[in-house]
């Protein structure tokens, strides 16, 4: 009889630590996804780390495409979750009226809205960081003929002043990119006057400008791009306040939210501890020390006592 109790004890045991296995087993995996550029693998591994902190299984898919690919593969539920940028509702939703975009808080309330009725896909928190694109223009050619405005640019370009501007190739197509420059500033570039890359990594665009490869003197660059002055730059003001406020935020699909409700909890902290300064900072590190994403990732973190 002893023998026999004892045997029911430990199946029941068995039984308790099986199921509470079963319940770490359960939390995820979660695909993790970014854009091909310095911030998006920066975010991207951040929202890696936190999430393994916390015990989810992570499928680290960072540096995953540019906007119109990463888009189309949450949609289809490719990913899970990637940081996206409130100032590119007005491309996935272009109906609408593009002075909403140019408002941090009205801009993130009508994306939310309209991408959950649309797609089933929440965005949490953002970063109070304005990420928007601009153009940088080399230092010594600001000096020379006066440039420190794009309506300076407009009259550089159509006095014919020598222009080759890198870019990539979603800037220099993208409506509300370049296009919305040229026409808000009467100026238009050439096919000749653009070195195209592939990705939207603003490292490699910035870098031309910096170290004059191909004659790159103009850049296309991003409102956190920290290197740009460090590399000679400068970046061209936007008098007519031409592009959206581009503010990142966690984009995730809402069936993985319903599951995963604690994962909002998680990123709120992170996205809260950035700002201009702060992912200037940081890129800088990625960009010009050389530096790899996960590790500056991981000491910001750190030192903002979200992880160990």
């Amino acid at each position: 009889m002893k023998i026999k109790f004892f045997s029911l004890l430990l199946l029941a045991l068995a039984l308790i630590f099986a199921g509470c296995g079963g319940e770490e087993e359960a939390r995820g995996p979660v695909s993790v996804a970014s854009k091909i550029d310095t911030e998006g693998a920066l975010l991207g591994q951040m929202m890696v780390l936190i999430l393994e902190e916390d015990g989810f299984e992570v499928n680290d898919r960072t540096e995953f495409g540019p906007t119109s690919v990463i888009r189309q593969a949450i949609i289809n539920d490719e990913i899970d979750i990637y940081p996206e940028y409130t100032g590119n509702g007005g491309f996935f939703f272009s109906d609408t009226d593009p002075q909403i975009w140019k408002d941090a808080d009205l801009g993130y309330e009508k994306v939310k809205e309209l991408d959950r009725e649309a797609h089933g896909l929440i965005w949490l928190t953002p970063a109070r960081a304005n990420n928007t694109w601009a153009i940088a223009v080399r230092g010594d050619l600001a000096e020379e003929y006066d440039l420190s405005t794009l309506e300076d640019m407009a009259r550089y370009v159509n006095e014919g002043g020598f222009v080759h501007l890198a870019a990539s190739e979603e800037f220099a197509t993208r409506e509300d990119a370049l296009p919305a420059f040229e026409e808000a500033y009467g100026f238009e570039l050439e096919q000749d006057q653009l070195l195209i890359f592939a990705g939207g990594n603003t490292a490699q665009t910035i870098q031309a400008a910096g170290e004059g490869t191909d004659d790159v003197n103009f850049a296309m660059a991003y409102g956190t791009d920290g290197p740009v002055s460090a590399l000679g730059l400068r970046i061209l003001e936007d008098t007519q306040a031409v592009q959206p406020v581009y503010e990142p935020a966690p984009l995730i699909r809402e069936e993985v939210l319903e599951k995963y409700p604690e994962i909002e909890e998680l990123l709120e902290p992170v996205f809260a501890s950035l700002d201009l300064e702060i992912l200037q900072g940081l890129n800088a590190a990625i960009a010009l020390e050389g530096r790899d994403a996960e590790t500056v990732a991981r000491e910001h973190l750190q030192e903002a006592g979200l992880i160990d």
